[in-house]
C-alpha cells in the first residue's frame, strides 16, 4: 500500500478514535455532575439527539466549537495541538524529481518509492530506495527545503532508525538550491560530491557515501 494510502487510513482512524474518547469524557463528565442530557444539549445550543451522538462518537463532523461548548457545559475544557508524526505528503514536482533521478540510473539497478521504515507502527517512508547487487541507498528528495538542519535531523533519525550508514539528498536544480551547495549550507555528512555520485549511479555503482545530488 503507497505511504499516501496508509497515511490517509491512520488519519481516519486516529480521528474515529478521537471523536470516540472526547465523547467518552464528555458523558462521564456529565454523570459525574448529575447533569441531564437534554440539559446539557440546550447549554450548548444542540439538540438532545446531537448531544447523545456525539458522546458514543458518532458524529464524523464533529466540530471543535462543538466539542468545546458542550465541555463547558459539563465543567471541561478542551485542549489540542498537533504532533510531528511520520512524512508529510508529497506533490507532483516532488514525484517528477524521483522519476529525474530514476532515468539516469543504470539499468542494472532498481529504484523502489515509499519504502517504509522496518519498525512496526512507525509512519515514516523513505522517499525511494536504491538498489544495486549487494548493496542499497535512501533517497530523500526535496524541491524547495526550508530549514536544512530540521531536514539534515530528519535524515539522521530515518538512517539511525533504517540501519542505513548513508542517503542521497537530491535536490530540484534550481537558483535556490544551486546557491545552498555553493554556499556550504549543506550539512557536513554529505560528503562525495553529488556530479561523481550521479555518474556512479549511472555506471551501476554504489555513490561511496552520502551525496547532494541537483536533478
Amino acid at each position: 500500500m503507497p505511504a499516501r494510502q496508509r497515511q490517509h487510513n491512520v488519519a481516519v482512524e486516529r480521528a474515529r478514535a478521537l471523536r470516540a474518547e472526547l465523547g467518552r469524557n464528555l458523558r462521564v463528565a456529565r454523570l459525574e455532575a448529575d447533569l441531564g442530557l437534554t440539559d446539557v444539549a440546550a447549554a450548548a445550543g444542540l439538540s438532545s439527539s446531537q448531544a447523545s451522538r456525539i458522546e458514543r462518537g458518532l458524529v464524523p463532523s464533529l466540530s471543535i466549537d462543538q466539542a468545546v461548548r458542550l465541555g463547558a457545559a459539563v465543567g471541561l475544557d478542551l485542549s489540542a495541538r498537533f504532533y510531528p508524526a511520520g512524512d508529510p505528503i508529497r506533490d507532483a514536482a516532488h514525484a517528477a524529481l524521483i522519476e529525474r533521478l530514476r532515468l539516469r540510473l543504470h539499468p542494472s539497478l532498481m529504484l523502489v518509492t515509499e519504502v517504509p521504515l522496518p519498525i512496526p507502527g512507525d509512519r515514516r517512508a523513505w522517499d525511494a530506495v536504491i538498489r544495486g547487487a549487494g548493496w542499497q541507498m535512501p533517497a530523500e528528495a526535496e524541491t524547495r527545503p526550508r530549514d536544512m538542519q530540521a531536514l539534515d535531523r530528519r535524515i539522521a533519525l530515518k538512517l539511525r532508525d533504517s540501519g542505513f550508514e548513508h542517503a542521497i539528498l537530491l535536490l530540484l536544480d534550481s537558483g535556490m538550491n544551486r546557491r545552498l551547495v555553493r554556499t556550504g549550507a549543506i550539512p557536513a555528512r554529505f560528503v562525495v560530491d553529488g556530479r561523481s555520485a550521479l555518474a556512479r549511479l549511472g555506471e551501476g555503482r554504489a555513490p561511496g557515501g552520502s551525496a547532494v545530488i541537483l536533478l
